[in-house]
């Protein structure tokens, strides 16, 4: 049977997200350890989205909107506008910070904001790799075609399609579009996987499911049928044997690291980000 995830709602000052990833009961599915849904939200001309800088340790970042626009500064230098269909994919490794604001256009106008922000843990051997950053427009992102679906591989690889977003770990994310009576199948075998519902409604086994669950496939769900067209996220990789540890914006398999990283980020010992270097979240506590 498979295993539904119920979100919380977080405020983030002007507008709320859903966090699903990590829970109580499910801490994550493949390398993906944490998985937000921010909005649907609408902002009147002057407000918007305006967060400051922070760090990370251990992981990747991946932004993908269905509205609206962010622009994502780094320390790297890294100064990226997204839209729709697009990924921002940031990797932290032994420690990078960002924001994740807005343009003068878009904040001086009524806009909307929509879409998903996951981060994705990196392999023990691989935590403490250069920080880097990439952006991937959507027309240079697989496109698969199903009878009665539409697919977009966002990252990793499935479906015999490879995205070109570098990722550290077997994984797959894919945005999808059914019609009704679509059936589709599991897109990497035994692979950890599940979904998110954007918009619509689908049956896995005998259950069924609405727009806003994540649902978590158990080893018996081999195929997903749409009860009424949908949008959905479907997502997933290779079971990590051990979960890591995390601590606000901080990843790793060694509580220690989280330790350092906290006391660096006190003493402002990260990089500061070029033209972004005023303002930064203070530590927790």
């Amino acid at each position: 049977m498979s295993v539904l995830i119920a979100s919380k709602t977080r405020d983030l000052g002007g507008f709320s997200v859903k966090r699903i990833l990590p829970s109580e009961n499910q801490r994550m599915v493949g390398p993906f350890v944490f998985f937000d849904h921010m909005g649907p939200a609408h902002f009147e001309a002057g407000n918007g989205i305006n967060v400051r800088p922070h760090p990370h340790i251990g992981l990747a970042t991946m932004t993908y909107l269905f509205k609206g626009s962010i622009l994502h500064r780094d320390s790297l230098g890294s100064i990226q506008e997204i839209h729709p269909g697009d990924v921002n994919w940031m990797t932290a490794g032994r420690g990078i910070v960002h924001s994740e604001r807005e343009t003068l256009e878009v904040r001086g106008n009524d806009h909307h904001l929509d879409g998903i922000q996951c981060w994705m843990v990196l392999p023990e051997e691989k935590a403490e790799v250069e920080p880097s950053f990439t952006h991937v427009p959507k027309t240079q992102l697989p496109y698969i075609h199903r009878e009665k679906f539409l697919i977009r591989l966002i990252a990793g690889e499935a479906f015999g399609r490879s995205s070109p977003v570098k990722t550290y770990s077997p994984m797959f994310y894919l945005d999808v579009i059914g019609e009704v009576g679509g059936k589709l199948g599991r897109p990497c075998g035994d692979f950890e996987t599940a979904i998110y519902i954007q918009m619509g409604q689908v049956r896995i086994g005998q259950e069924e499911f609405k727009a806003g669950d994540f649902v978590v496939y158990e080893s018996g769900d081999e195929e997903l049928e749409v009860l009424t067209n949908c949008r959905i996220l479907m997502l997933g990789g290779k079971s990590f044997e051990q979960a890591p540890f995390m601590d606000w914006n901080f990843v790793s398999f060694d509580k220690e690291k989280i330790k350092d990283a906290k006391i660096r980020w006190q003493k402002g010992e990260f990089p500061a980000i070029p033209g972004d270097d005023e303002e930064f979240i203070p530590l927790p506590g």
